[in-house]
């Protein structure tokens, strides 16, 4: 039956080590955020199952913390390595590979949107594991960027840690009682993937504008800061 499946990987899950559970989601969300390694570490997908296995509220405000800890150390490593190392990586095998055409798009969306790209960043595809290490590469102060990318990451954390807690105390509830309590579960969770997938798209389609064409060479300036 699937209510046995789920509880075999929620069982597995909780099996773990609470601190070494958190710690693990905190070492692939810092490799997630750091140069180009988001592009095939599923940082948020650990971060949902160890999630998971919160049982107390220490556990719940220690996942929150370390989280966004680590996340925060993975993009200031994005940054200056960018700042250290950023052109020669764009022209190395592997920058190449990345394309020109990603590069300059966004170059483009520091250039015009500032930090609220580097904000809106942590929230979409490829984006998110670039983003660091091209700002490492403009003018933009290190304090600026990690204070919008600071709000970034309270807010992904917070809503990913809170929505896998609270849909795996549901489904405990709901499976003490019923044999179907895990369809219901694996719909949920695939409307919430539809749903976040569709928000993430909708944001990438209105940014599109501001990563066409280059602004004034200046990451500090935001274009369209009421976002109109």
């Amino acid at each position: 039956m699937l209510n046995d499946v789920i509880n075999w990987v929620l069982d597995s899950v909780a099996s773990v080590n609470p601190i070494a559970r958190t710690l693990i989601a905190g070492v692939f969300i810092m490799l997630e955020t750091s140069f180009l390694v988001g592009l095939v570490v599923p940082g948020d997908t650990v971060i949902i199952l160890a999630s998971t296995a919160i049982a107390t509220l220490p556990e719940y405000f220690f996942m929150i913390f370390t989280v966004i800890a680590f996340s925060l150390i993975g993009e200031t490593i994005g940054f200056f390595v960018g700042k250290y190392f950023g052109p020669r990586i764009r022209r190395s095998w592997l920058g190449q590979k990345m394309g020109d055409f990603r590069w300059e798009a966004v170059d483009n969306y520091l250039d015009r949107r500032g930090g609220i790209a580097v904000f809106l960043s942590r929230f979409l595809p490829v984006l998110h594991s670039l983003v660091p290490l091209t700002v490492g590469m403009t003018k933009m102060r290190y304090r600026t960027f990690i204070t919008w990318t600071a709000a970034a990451c309270v807010l992904w954390t917070v809503t990913y840690v809170t929505a896998a807690y609270i849909l795996k105390e549901q489904y405990l509830a709901i499976a003490k009682q019923y044999d179907w309590a895990g369809y219901v579960f694996i719909g949920i969770v695939v409307a919430l993937m539809v749903a976040i997938h569709f928000v993430k798209k909708r944001i990438e389609k209105h940014e599109e504008k501001f990563m066409q064409s280059p602004g004034d060479s200046d990451p500090n300036t935001i274009d369209d800061p009421l976002n109109s």
